[in-house]
């Protein structure tokens, strides 16, 4: 019987504080009319705590009344549905294992169910007569807990004004899966009477082997890759597109398992060909026009029944002394023999995928149907030896799939963990933690350019290369076909139906025995409307909600010169006006790879003497985006470049020492920030002779690790960190908004406007304190006079400009240069609009409405909303005109929570209550020339 726990949040669902065992049985009935949380998520004070329950069938759902996972726990763990509580939308269309392992080269499925009769859309009454995968390992227990901490955070209060919980508040259910006597012997017999005989190599196409020579005609040269999915083939039918390489000596069996997907191929079918020394071919392939399996040898055609385009199959070739056997097989295990055709010699080389009916290059005649088939597998192996397959592992092997939900939005985050108990240790080749089919999002008969995608938005903490939201996209996440959904309406099965997540370069992570693994973690938001501002909305209370760091927002100012003198001023400066924090720039001179003790002290007399005056101190370091030397850069595969032109591999001596040198320089200088340029954008590495990594296949993930591991400290030691790359779920606290920065050499005044346009365009995604600016105090990349503001008293008007245009966005910048002002008028300015910031800090730091993208030609407005703050609005309206403007706005203010009235004031002058129409207001608005206007809204 399997065991489960639960900590159950509510009080009709267990109130306790710590996991206690508990059977299914007792857990509260899940009811999705009285569960649904009636008030709007995204303007509520208060929230449904998340709970497990009992469906009426007797599954698992967990809920927090605005989303539900449902699972089944028998026969055997699977999720049975993802609902959508505020829109009532069903997402699953169809069951999928829960996880999919490959260690050692096998591939490993985590739960699961088979036989559901189409992948349309799932019926309640086929859950129970679906099977348990043979092949998939399974469910044993399952538990629940509170949520726990991913990392430490030190908290630097006087950064923020809101009070984020860490952890957040919701629960975690896991489900631990092992592999059962029955499984390890399938695995032992899966390749039938190949079980005993060595493995001379196996691919999975994970990423394509560069042992691989890939031939193509009439097709793209990436059709063997096809979207960075190794052996998958998107031709013509009458198309060559195979890889080949030589045939390794001792070879004996040749194991090709393939999909012919929806290639409607006769001859030019996707198979096995293998070449003689005399340039003689012999054809093992798929025909699906034909719906058979073929044999083409000296121009001589067999053909066999049985083949089925919908299904996998394995082909599979013994190579004997004088002759070659021909079997296929659905499974792996049980094969049927075809044919057994005579020959004089061993073939040399084999091919892998679509060539001509000989087995050559040659095209004839139309191009036919665009289709798209798949090689899955290609196993060579040896003579037979006394060991078994290597499947020993299975017996230790146990792999946990963690999910969690949290309370007061539709978020659920997934990862998988994998312990080894086994005797031996074994290497994770890769994890897909999730491969959810989805409903689609639309239904398309021909191709499309942009497909609408089903409403989720996934993110993963194994992310960058990106100064946007999709850089997991780069890195593991994707948006996939399912070559299985024979019966959706698109004819070439191209409709986007799978979330998956899963490295696109694999892990090849040692496990000793004892040790254990995580892989990384996806964060699954459900969208409840096509509304742009919504979804950006939700988005940035996940991002508040999962990395509440990201609300720390201190004022920055960027010191162009690190010597003594010049820091100082700048944190004087500083203290006077009210900014927070001093960077020691780029270019400043700041060495933080000068491990010297002179400069470690010197360094720690700066930062004392900034603390003397409360002002953080911190420099600038550039990691990527330069070279070492050819032993310490990255080694990339043939026809691959480094994605800033040249990096250092993290795990080359020289990345290792670097990372011990900022490990030791902020242990010994007690520094508060790094701004960390050319962050680790995901280069692989293929060397192997870096003492971090063995080779291309686990290069990027301890690189990831390395740098993950580096943020996450500075976490913990409340070291501020300013990375320009999408690292904010490993610790970041703030990237770039989002500009060119050329555009800060052009005259001053064209400045202004795009320097707006900018915190319009970077706020969809971002909060403002997750962006950063930057505001060219002297010349910057060029421009001279007309683009600097230096000297400041000589251009009051546009640094005013500049200053209302950040603080009140609630946006910082790097204001870059020897000081922050050069006059008591200067000083003044300054002031001011730091004082605005910290007296309106915490609206400021809240959410923007996007009312009106600057342009130039008429006014520009964003609206702050906090409904849990005092201050619920803040409307910040612009005037690029040379001349005053009356407009009467209709601001709608339903997003700050207040409704039918409130107290306006302008300009922090006397409130004024106004009647709304429901939540809009009608404002009338006066603009002087160049000048701006704010109004605050209470209730």
């Amino acid at each position: 019987m399997l065991k489960s726990t639960v900590l159950a949040l509510s009080a009709c669902a267990f109130l306790v504080v710590n996991a206690q065992d508990i059977h299914v049985d007792d857990l509260p009935l899940y009811n999705p009319v009285q569960l649904r949380y009636h008030q709007d998520w995204l303007i509520s004070t208060s929230s449904q705590p998340s709970a497990i329950y009992k469906t009426p069938e007797g599954y698992i759902a967990m809920s927090n009344g605005l989303v539900t996972r449902t699972f089944t726990v028998a026969p055997n763990g699977a999720t049975i549905g993802l609902d959508n509580l505020v829109t009532h939308e069903s997402l699953v269309r169809a069951v999928s294992p829960e996880a999919v392992l490959w260690i050692n080269g096998h591939e490993i499925k985590a739960g699961g169910l088979t036989g559901q009769p189409i992948a349309n859309y799932l019926l309640p009454e086929w859950i129970p007569e679906m099977k348990a995968d043979p092949y998939s390992l399974q469910l044993v227990s399952y538990a629940a807990s509170p949520i726990k901490a991913r990392f430490e955070w030190n908290r630097r209060k006087e950064w923020y004004s809101g009070e984020m919980p860490w952890p957040p508040k919701g629960l975690e259910l896991s489900f631990t899966y092992k592999a059962e006597p029955s499984l390890i012997r399938d695995f032992q017999n899966r390749y039938g009477q190949d079980a005993r005989r060595a493995v001379i190599w196996k691919d999975d196409f994970i990423t394509l082997s560069p042992r691989w020579k890939v031939v193509t005609v009439n097709a793209p040269s990436n059709a063997f890759n096809n979207e960075g999915k190794a052996g998958e083939i998107l031709a013509p039918s009458r198309a060559v597109v195979y890889a080949e390489q030589a045939i390794p000596a001792g070879t004996e069996v040749i194991v090709c398992k393939l999909n012919a997907g929806t290639d409607i191929s006769t001859g030019y079918g996707p198979g096995i060909t293998l070449v003689f020394a005399n340039g003689q071919k012999a054809k093992f392939y798929l025909s699906p026009g034909k719906k058979h399996f073929s044999v083409m040898y000296k121009n001589k055609q067999n053909h066999f029944k049985g083949f089925d385009p919908g299904k996998s199959y394995y082909l599979r070739l013994l190579l004997g002394e004088g002759n070659i056997v021909y079997s296929t097989s659905e499974d792996g295990v049980h094969y049927t023999s075809l044919m057994t055709l005579p020959v004089k010699e061993k073939p040399s080389h084999i091919r892998i995928g679509k060539t001509d009916p000989q087995g050559g290059e040659t095209v004839k005649g139309e191009a036919g149907a665009l289709g798209r088939s798949r090689i899955e597998q290609v196993l060579l192996l040896g003579k037979t030896g006394p060991s078994v397959y290597d499947v020993d592992f299975l017996e230790g092997l146990k792999v946990k799939i963690h999910y969690e939900i949290y309370d007061g939005l539709p978020l659920i985050s997934k990862w998988v963990s994998v312990e080894n108990n086994s005797r031996q240790e074994i290497i994770v080749n890769n994890i897909k933690s999730e491969h959810l089919a989805v409903t689609e999002a639309e239904s398309a008969v021909e191709h499309k350019q942009r497909w609408e995608l089903p409403p989720i938005f996934a993110e993963s903490d194994f992310a960058f290369g990106s100064g946007t939201a999709n850089a997991a996209e780069n890195a593991c996440i994707a948006w996939q076909t399912d070559s299985s959904y024979t019966t959706q309406v698109n004819y070439t099965l191209q409709t986007p139906a799978v979330l998956t997540c899963m490295p696109k370069t694999g892990m090849g992570q040692e496990l000793a025995p004892g040790g254990s693994l995580e892989s990384m973690r996806l964060w699954e938001l459900v969208y409840d409307s096509y509304d742009r501002e919504r979804r950006g909305l939700s988005m940035r209370k996940m991002y508040r909600t999962i990395s509440p760091w990201v609300t720390e927002n201190p004022i920055i100012m960027h010191v162009s010169r690190s010597e003594d003198e010049p820091v100082k001023k700048a944190v004087d400066q500083c203290a006077e006006v009210g900014f927070e924090m001093v960077i020691m720039t780029f270019g400043s001179g700041f060495d933080i790879e000068d491990t010297s003790r002179h400069n470690l002290q010197r360094m720690k007399a700066l930062k004392d003497y900034a603390k003397s005056k409360g002002v953080a101190l911190g420099g600038y370091s550039l990691l990527a985006s330069r070279t070492i030397d050819a032993n310490n850069d990255v080694v990339m595969p043939e026809g691959m470049e480094p994605a800033f032109g040249n990096s250092p591999c993290l795990e080359s001596r020289w990345g290792q020492e670097y990372f011990k040198k900022l490990y030791h320089f902020y242990e010994t200088t007690g520094q508060d920030l790094l701004e960390h340029d050319g962050s680790y954008p995901g280069d692989v590495c293929a060397s192997q002779d870096h003492p971090g990594h063995r080779g291309l296949e686990d290069s990027r993930w301890k690189q990831y690790r390395e740098i993950q591991e580096f943020y996450r400290w500075c976490r913990s030691k409340g070291i501020y960190l300013n990375v320009p790359d999408w690292y904010f779920l490993s610790g970041s606290n703030k990237t770039a908004m989002g500009y060119r920065e050329t555009n800060w050499s052009l005259p001053r005044e064209l400045q202004e406007i795009i320097e707006r346009q900018n915190i319009y365009d970077g706020t969809w995604e971002k909060a403002p304190s997750m962006g950063w600016m930057f505001v060219p105090l002297v010349e910057y990349q060029g421009g001279g006079a007309a683009a600097t503001i230096e000297p400041l008293k000589a251009h009051l008007s546009h640094y005013e400009q500049r200053l209302a245009n950040l603080f009140g966005a609630g946006v910082q910048a790097c204001y870059r240069g020897p000081q922050l002002y050069d006059a008591p008028e200067t000083q003044m300015l300054v002031k001011r609009w730091v004082d605005f910031y910290k007296k309106h800090r915490r609206v400021l730091d809240a959410d923007i409405i996007h009312l009106r993208r600057p342009n130039g030609r008429d006014y520009d407005a964003i609206l702050h909303v906090d409904p849990a703050g005092k201050e619920r609005g803040l409307l910040m309206i612009y005037n690029p005109l040379n001349e005053t403007i009356t407009r009467d706005i209709e601001v709608d203010l339903y997003y700050t929570g207040l409704k039918n009235q409130a107290m306006v004031s302008e300009d922090d002058g006397t409130a004024v209550r106004k009647t709304l129409s429901n939540t809009k207001l009608n404002l009338r608005v006066v603009l002087p020339p160049k000048g701006r206007k704010w109004f605050v809204f209470t209730e």
